[in-house]
């Protein structure tokens, strides 16, 4: 058999070493593709190491694209390990030929085919153990993924739901510990508190009082919608598809009537509230208590979620929305976050390499539904400041405000999103709903 000669270029703007260099592959056939440094020859001007580690492993995926699986398979064996682990994520995603290569393509009737399943599950074995060691965030890095994964067809995979559920309920238990009650906190005891965790909180009866005798949530759900701020929900038209949810959770009191309501659905079970809006928006209920019964009344008799024991400058804010529910008979009641159930938590996404100053609120919920709810779907998960397509949006789907930075560790709890939707853990809506 002839010589073998392929022409390849690479293009890894995410590496500082200059413009991509062109090479070329030269292969001689004797028969066998024993070891890869006798195979391969690069031709470069004084390549630095990773760069020669890069273009290898590009060569093998010109060769993958041309049919050579065995051979590379035999010749990736015999790499050295050093090698292995001086590939870029960035270049191992770009390089890999279906990759770069296959995204769904318009028909003839202009509708796109989704990736079959073996593309789909062959991208995510490339692309996310490199996406969990990224070190630096590049925005375009995750809209690249987002825009194929969004074409994959999504399935639930019960096993691995049963896997991860049983992971966090060791861990965090939110069936008993999601919410503070008399039963996980008693009467005269001294609480600690979240992220202040050396200050404690005496549980007067006055306290235990306010507290539910049990875990307020009738779980387990069926059928669960935990519905994020992002500004991607413009124009989704999900809102009828949110509200035929069982139980649908929301994050510090977003707007949901008026036209917004055709794509964020109006049904609230339970909703946080961040203290500081109930500080800043109303005068910490010293003076705008009419404000702020009259904005809450859209959510029904729903559940608003404090974090009054995470900071103790978070308590009385909390305590002063309890009081004013009772005090005007309002439907809605105040719950508190049980400050052990977040600190666990916190922990356990720690070790999954999400790590920040605190969890945002709506990666607390979405771990807690996935405890308390049979099918989880997200919709409004987005931090990008554009969509897949390139255009601009807006931060929130109802204002363009944007979070304290290093605050949240958004980048990596989306990316950890994304994995539990790739294997089937829970469902993440990428744009807009489709009609029945």
């Amino acid at each position: 058999m002839p010589g073998i000669e392929l022409a390849c270029q690479v293009d890894a703007p995410y590496l500082s070493h200059g413009p991509a260099p062109r090479w070329k592959l030269d292969l001689q056939d004797d028969g066998r593709l024993e070891q890869l440094t006798d195979m391969i020859k690069v031709t470069m001007e004084k390549p630095p190491l990773r760069w020669r580690s890069l273009t290898t492993w590009a060569c093998l995926a010109c060769l993958l694209a041309r049919g050579w699986e065995k051979e590379v398979k035999a010749a990736t064996d015999a790499a050295p390990r050093v090698m292995r682990s001086l590939r870029s994520p960035v270049a191992s995603l770009q390089l890999t030929p279906h990759m770069a290569t296959n995204r769904t393509t318009p028909n003839q009737s202009g509708i796109q085919k989704p990736e079959t399943a073996s593309k789909c599950k062959e991208m995510w074995s490339n692309s996310w153990a490199a996406s969990v060691k990224r070190k630096r965030y590049a925005e375009d890095y995750y809209l690249q993924v987002v825009g194929r994964l969004q074409n994959c067809t999504w399935n639930k995979r019960p096993q691995e739901y049963a896997k991860f559920k049983s992971e966090l309920a060791s861990c965090c238990d939110a069936a008993h510990n999601f919410i503070t009650s008399q039963n996980n906190t008693p009467l005269g005891s001294n609480m600690s508190y979240e992220v202040d965790n050396k200050k404690t909180i005496h549980i007067t009866e006055e306290i235990f009082r306010m507290l539910p005798e049990s875990q307020p949530l009738e779980q387990p759900f069926k059928n669960c919608a935990v519905v994020g701020n992002g500004g991607i929900l413009k124009n989704s038209n999900c809102g009828a598809e949110i509200d035929q949810s069982d139980f649908v959770f929301r994050c510090n009191l977003p707007p949901t009537m008026g036209s917004i309501r055709q794509d964020v659905g109006s049904k609230t079970n339970l909703v946080t509230i961040n203290p500081s809006i109930i500080s800043q928006k109303y005068n910490k209920l010293n003076e705008k208590k009419a404000t702020f019964l009259e904005n809450i009344a859209s959510y029904g008799d729903t559940f608003l979620l404090l974090p009054a024991f995470s900071f103790r400058s978070n308590t009385a804010a909390s305590f002063k929305v309890h009081h004013t529910l009772k005090e005007f008979s309002a439907k809605q009641k105040a719950i508190f976050f049980y400050p052990r159930y977040l600190r666990n938590l916190a922990q356990f996404w720690r070790t999954k390499g999400v790590k920040a100053y605190r969890l945002s609120s709506g990666f607390m919920i979405t771990s807690a539904a996935l405890e308390l709810c049979e099918n989880v779907k997200l919709y409004g998960f987005w931090p990008f400041s554009k969509n897949v397509a390139g255009t601009p949006i807006s931060h929130h789907y109802y204002d363009n405000q944007l979070p304290k930075p290093g605050f949240h560790a958004m980048p990596k709890e989306y990316n950890q999103i994304l994995q539990l939707h790739g294997r089937g853990i829970l469902k993440l809506q990428f744009g807009k709903c489709l009609p029945d």
